[in-house]
């Protein structure tokens, strides 16, 4: 098969060799006391699954390699947070929807992320309830009132200071909204720069909260090319082979942002520990891309599981077979990647150097004092 994705330079975000020993937490203690997780689908680990949406994951074959079996995880496996509670020595961060009723299950952190969630709340309208950025911070002030009721006030301060967060928002700010003109007039209202702009502003608003209820850890993830998944690649809109680049070149505009953003808030933001961090999952992502066989993939430009060109025109339904050699696949279903290249990326992300991870990377943060 040629060699799809060649526009992709190689990037040096390899490092000397991909024999690298990665540091593994789960062999010890826990590097944080928790890990706070606000997100989309790509980190959804369940709370949609007691939502009114369209958004779901809880059937077959979602979670066909996964513990237990389908979770509500948009993946085959285990997502990029599952890969770095492990890294960091945790246990799976349970879903938010999962916590209501059940005190302790909290203390080692909280996923809040949702299907179809953006930034801005409207986006994903089309797909049904969904916890919106806004929403999830929300969701969080519940949490820490749970967390009120166990720990005193120096030792809560210093449990949230010492905590991990990551965020990675953004997708369906595109996908779901500028990128459907027919449901969502901002394409008609903004340009590409001005739609960045945007969303980078409501984005620091959400952050800053989060950062005035004591979490002093971020970890921010810019967005992926998503001119390069399955769906994207179905439109036909480029030539085939190649990622659709107008779609790549207005998420570059946000990620510009928002590394620009890390720098203010490193500069301005201040509290016990501070400290913000890029993940230029864009970046990362491309490499896997574009030199695929060097990760032990082999399938670049359709997914595992769908319906369609690129089998990405529809989803992954539910008990649809899908392919069997998923570890040799960069996408799982038309919008998600397998668990094989999560591994990769939270593998990167935990312990790269900092054009993956800037400027400094998970496993710096997590031991930061």
């Amino acid at each position: 098969m040629a060699k799809p994705f060649s526009m992709f330079p190689r990037l040096l975000l390899m490092g000397a060799s991909m024999a690298v020993v990665f540091s593994v937490g789960a062999s010890g203690s826990p590097q944080v006391p928790a890990f706070f997780v606000f997100g989309d689908s790509l980190v959804d680990d369940g709370n949609n699954n007691y939502l009114t949406s369209l958004a779901k994951a809880n059937y077959l074959p979602y979670g066909v390699d996964f513990d237990g079996g389908p979770s509500g995880r948009f993946c085959n496996g285990k997502t990029i947070i599952d890969f770095l509670g492990e890294l960091l020595g945790l246990p799976y961060v349970p879903a938010y929807v999962n916590t209501l009723e059940d005190d302790r299950s909290i203390l080692g952190g909280v996923n809040y992320a949702s299907a179809a969630a953006g930034i801005l709340d409207e986006s994903g309208r089309e797909l049904g309830d969904r916890f919106s950025l806004r929403r999830q911070v929300e969701n969080f002030r519940s949490t820490l009132g749970q967390l009120k009721n166990q720990k005193g006030e120096e030792e809560l301060r210093q449990y949230l200071a010492t905590s991990l967060v990551a965020m990675n928002l953004g997708s369906n700010d595109y996908l779901n909204n500028y990128l459907m003109p027919s449901l969502y007039d901002t394409s008609s209202i903004f340009n590409p720069s001005e739609y960045a702009q945007i969303l980078i502003s409501n984005y620091t608003t959400h952050i800053l909260a989060l950062h005035s209820l004591g979490l002093r850890k971020f970890f921010i993830a810019g967005i992926g090319p998503l001119g390069c998944m399955p769906n994207q690649l179905a439109t036909g809109a480029d030539a085939p082979g190649k990622c659709i680049s107008t779609v790549n070149n207005m998420v570059g505009l946000f990620n510009v942002r928002l590394r620009s953003l890390v720098d203010q808030l490193n500069a301005n933001v201040h509290g016990q520990g501070a400290i913000f961090v890029y993940g230029n999952t864009f970046d990362l992502f491309a490499d896997i891309l574009a030199n695929a066989n060097t990760y032990g993939l082999r399938v670049v430009d359709r997914g595992c599981c769908g319906i369609g060109r690129n089998q990405g025109q529809i989803t992954c339904l539910p008990l649809q077979m899908p392919c069997m050699n998923r570890d040799e696949y960069v996408f799982w279903d038309a919008f998600h990647p397998t668990q094989a290249v999560n591994k990769i990326i939270a593998e990167r992300l935990y312990a790269g150097p900092p054009s993956v991870c800037y400027p400094i990377n998970v496993k710096q943060m997590a031991y930061d004092a």
